[in-house]
């Protein structure tokens, strides 16, 4: 166990247990996740489709091990626990899944997601008791990392065809009962959907922030019973339209207003030395 790596995880475990609700930013490099520790955020945690394309590759691209060392390359930079999108665990079985998790420990995360889609576009989630076998063995193998390590449960059946939000409660109280720390389902509809999931399970609720006419305030979130709010890839959309913004107006009208508008460099600077 790294030094620090012990304390990290305590933190996170109390962030959890503490009153209302706290958002955990998804860097997607060193230099984001320096400047969102900089202002102040208590944890942060990696995106798999934002950190695919921070590094010109699709969601669902990267390997365990390229994933696995981008993370760990945030975890050495900052002080401040982090979480990792593990994504389905990198294999289809249960040992897989507890391997992932061991790995994901050595790179001193504080916590790690596993979800339960397949990959497969004609099967695109695990039958419920295979997934649940799957968080199991993913939870045998945090116990063993020797810290309070936080395993995160995802279900993904509201992303597919005949979305059901009892479905995604069924998935949930399984994995809970299968050893998860967290529980995560992407794709509520609405706050009545989000707030009745937190009441059928009695571990925290992390809620994804990123899809359009699916995004709630924090107030909201808070009130319905989430406990952690996390924000997929829309921070990383957000620069990247920054980005976008500027370079046409730069080919299109040949000015350079957005220079004007955008933060300076000596604060960006500050915010990563904070």
């Amino acid at each position: 166990m790294r030094a620090g790596q012990k304390d990290k995880a305590e933190r996170f475990r109390a962030l959890h247990q503490g009153p209302g609700a706290f958002v955990m930013p998804n860097p997607w490099d060193v230099g984001s996740a320096k400047i969102l520790e900089g202002m102040g955020f208590q944890a942060l945690a990696t995106s798999s489709a934002a950190s695919a394309m921070a590094m010109g590759s699709k969601d669902g691209m990267l390997t365990r091990d390229q994933a696995l060392a981008h993370a760990e390359a945030i975890v050495s930079a900052t002080n401040v626990p982090v979480s990792a999108d593990l994504e389905n665990g990198f294999g289809d079985a249960p040992e897989d899944v507890a391997e992932t998790v061991r790995l994901a420990g050595e790179a001193g995360l504080a916590g790690c997601t596993i979800e339960d889609s397949t990959g497969n576009a004609e099967k695109p989630v695990y039958d419920l008791e295979f997934a649940a076998e799957r968080i199991a063995a993913g939870a045998e193998a945090a116990r063993r990392l020797g810290y309070p390590f936080m395993l995160t449960a995802r279900a993904h059946n509201l992303l597919y065809e005949n979305p059901s939000v009892d479905e995604t409660i069924r998935r949930l109280q399984a994995y809970e009962r299968a050893g998860a720390e967290v529980l995560f389902a992407p794709g509520l509809p609405d706050v009545a959907a989000v707030r009745a999931v937190c009441g059928a399970v009695k571990k925290p609720f992390n809620f994804m922030v990123g899809m359009k006419g699916k995004s709630f305030t924090v107030k909201e979130l808070a009130e319905a019973g989430v406990k952690r709010i996390s924000l997929a890839t829309s921070l990383y959309r957000a620069a990247m339209s920054g980005l976008v913004a500027a370079a046409r107006e730069v080919m299109e009208s040949g000015t350079f207003e957005f220079v004007d508008r955008s933060v300076l460099t000596a604060d960006l600077i500050k915010l990563m030395r904070a």
